[in-house]
């Protein structure tokens, strides 16, 4: 079994900021929540790298048929639902490059579908939380 760490680190505010790698990633809140705004959420996050995901997997699928990427765009489209203050429903609208091939259409569907985030979604890991001192 391996592991993977990010180092967490609070430099004022509501702001909280990652370590991963030799990338620091920067959070904050927005004013309505009491932050400054200065850095995106960290929900935000969490759905940027699902959309990002997605994208290089269907990115990665034409780069590796040699296909055409100019054009193509994704959207990731978010349905909430307000009462349980949850999404519901994830949708992908993925702009092909014109031209794109008829025969490539479901398999690069298919290849979106193989993101690493969806699947742990999916699949969620168990959570635990240790305290020291």
């Amino acid at each position: 079994m391996s592991t993977a760490t990010i180092e967490v680190q609070f430099p004022g505010g509501k702001r909280v900021d990652a370590r991963v790698g030799d990338f620091l990633i920067r959070t904050d809140q927005s004013v309505k929540g009491g932050g400054e705004a200065s850095a995106p959420e960290p929900f935000d996050l969490f759905l940027a790298s699902l959309a990002t995901c997605a994208g290089i997997f269907a990115l990665g699928f034409c780069q590796s048929r040699d296909l055409p990427t100019g054009g193509l765009g994704l959207r990731m489209v978010c349905e909430r639902d307000d009462a349980r203050r949850m999404i519901r429903l994830v949708r992908f609208q993925l702009d092909l490059p014109q031209g794109f091939p008829e025969k490539y259409r479901a398999g690069i569907v298919r290849a979106m579908e193989l993101c690493a985030v969806k699947r742990h979604m999916n699949e969620a890991p168990e959570f635990a939380f240790e305290l020291s001192p």
